[in-house]
């Protein structure tokens, strides 16, 4: 099965480039895999509340998109830092990216 995605590092930096222009920063808090890693987002909305969200696969459509990776939609961000260092514990090739954004917006949408 051939996958034609971009290479993840690539995927990245053209997603999050633009967001420096609108005022938005961005962290890159792991690299993972350049080719293949899978992407974990840390939405800051800068209140002490975030959201996480995580790549996954549509094996029906065999397409990417993404997930909430915890059950509750809005979670204290320490509980979000918490559960990003297991993660990265268990998968030293996910990306792992914070982006500060009271609309909490995903750039990587679209």
């Amino acid at each position: 099965m051939s996958d034609d995605r971009l290479p993840t590092a690539l995927f990245v930096d053209a997603c999050l480039q633009p967001l420096a222009g609108r005022g938005i920063f961005h962290y890159i808090i792991n690299k993972g895999e350049q080719n293949s890693g899978i992407v974990l987002l840390k939405l800051n909305g800068l209140t002490g509340k975030c959201r996480l969200l995580i790549q996954q696969r549509n094996f029906e459509t065999n397409e990417m998109g993404w997930t909430a990776a915890l059950a509750e939609e809005m979670v204290e961000e320490a509980k979000a830092d918490e559960y990003i260092q297991r993660s990265i514990g268990r998968d030293p090739d996910l990306w792992v990216i914070e982006v500060e954004d009271r609309e909490m917006v995903n750039p990587f949408e679209d």
